[in-house]
C-alpha cells in the first residue's frame, strides 16, 4: 500500500509538471522566431507586398483568410488544407466556396519562408503575419504579432459552415458568436471595421439591396445596377465593401454605417438602433479609437485556441498535412 501510495504522489506531481510545461508553451511570444528564422518578417512583407501591388483586393482576401481560420477549431491553418481522402476541408464550406482566396499567395509565401528557414515557420503563423501586413500596406495599423501557432493535421467543413458568421446574422447572433470565442461585444464592431477594405459578391447582399428598409436609397439603387434581383443571374458580381475608399484601410467604413450604407445586412446591424451603435459613433469620429482597438481585437483574436508545443506540426506545404 506504501509503494502504491508513494507512486500515485509521484505520477500527481509528473501530471502537474506536465501541465505546467504546457501551458508555458502554450505562450505565444513576438520573438518566437527570432532566433530561428530572423528574416522571418521581412521575406512575409515583400512577398504580401508584391501581392498587394499585383491586386490590390488581395490584402482584403489574406486578411479575411486569417479571420476564417480563427474562426474555425482556433488560429490553425486549417483553411489552407486541401480536401483528402479521409476529410473534407474547409474551402467548400459555404462561407469560402467561391469567395476565400489568395491560397495561392500563400503559398508563394510559405516557399520563400522555406528558403530562408526551411521546416520551421508554421503556417498558422504566416496566416498571422500576412494579416497585419496587408492591413498595414493598406494604410492601417501596424502590430506586433504573436507566434508559436503549429499546424492542424485535419479540417473540417461542418466547423466552417457552424464557425463562421453569415452575411445574414443579425446583432444577437453575432454577439454571441464572437462571445463564444472570448471576443467582446467591442471586439464584434472593431473587427467589423476590417470591411474597410474588400468586395463581396451579389449573392451576399442582393436581400439588403432589394428588400431592406435602413439603407439609403441612391446607394441600393447604384448596387442594383451590378447585382440583378433574379439568384442565379449575376451571383458573382463584385461591389466594394466600402463605398468610400475601397482600397485603403481606415475608419470610413463607419461613417458608411451612420448614412445607412454599410453592403451587409450583417454590416448594418452593427448601427440599426441597438447596442453598438455607440461604439460605430465613436470609430466614425475617432480614427485612432478604431485603430487602438482594432489591433487588440486582432491580437486577441490570435490567441483562439492555438495548437502549441508537441500538439498539430509545422506543414512543408500549406495545403496538405506532412
Amino acid at each position: 500500500m506504501a509503494s502504491a501510495s508513494v507512486f500515485s504522489k509521484f505520477l500527481l506531481t509528473f501530471l502537474l509538471l506536465v501541465l505546467l510545461l504546457g501551458s508555458s508553451n502554450a505562450q505565444l511570444s513576438k520573438d518566437f522566431y527570432s532566433k530561428s528564422c530572423p528574416k522571418l518578417f521581412s521575406t512575409v512583407k515583400s512577398t504580401v507586398q508584391s501581392a498587394i501591388n499585383k491586386e490590390t483586393r488581395m490584402g482584403a482576401s489574406l486578411l479575411r483568410l486569417f479571420f476564417h481560420d480563427c474562426f474555425v477549431n482556433g488560429c490553425d491553418g486549417s483553411i489552407l488544407l486541401d480536401d483528402t481522402s479521409s476529410f473534407t476541408g474547409e474551402k467548400n464550406a459555404n462561407p469560402n466556396r467561391n469567395s476565400a482566396r489568395g491560397f495561392d499567395v500563400v503559398d508563394n509565401i510559405k516557399s520563400a519562408v522555406e528558403n530562408v528557414c526551411p521546416g520551421v515557420v508554421s503556417c498558422a503563423d504566416i496566416l498571422a503575419i500576412t494579416a497585419r501586413d496587408s492591413v498595414t500596406i493598406l494604410g492601417g495599423p501596424n502590430w506586433d504579432v504573436k507566434l508559436g501557432r503549429r499546424d492542424a493535421k485535419t479540417a473540417s467543413q461542418s466547423a466552417a459552415n457552424n464557425g463562421i458568421p453569415p452575411p445574414t446574422s443579425n446583432l444577437n447572433q453575432l454577439i454571441s458568436r464572437f462571445s463564444a470565442l472570448g471576443l467582446s461585444t467591442k471586439d464584434l464592431v472593431a473587427l467589423s471595421g476590417a470591411h474597410t477594405i474588400g468586395q463581396a459578391r451579389c449573392t451576399s447582399f442582393r436581400a439588403r439591396i432589394y428588400n431592406e428598409s435602413n439603407i439609403d436609397s441612391s446607394f441600393a439603387q447604384t448596387r442594383q445596377r451590378n447585382c440583378p434581383r433574379a439568384s442565379g443571374s449575376g451571383d458573382n458580381n463584385l461591389a466594394p465593401l466600402d463605398v468610400q475608399t475601397p482600397t485603403s484601410f481606415n475608419n470610413d467604413y463607419f461613417k458608411n454605417l451612420i448614412n445607412r450604407k454599410g453592403l451587409l445586412h450583417s454590416d448594418q446591424q452593427l448601427f440599426n438602433g441597438g447596442s453598438t451603435d455607440s461604439t460605430v459613433r465613436g470609430y466614425s469620429n475617432s480614427p485612432s479609437s478604431f485603430s487602438s482597438d482594432f489591433v487588440s481585437a486582432m491580437i486577441k483574436m490570435g490567441d483562439i485556441s492555438p495548437l502549441t508545443g508537441s500538439s498539430g506540426e509545422i506543414r512543408k506545404n500549406c495545403r496538405r498535412a506532412n
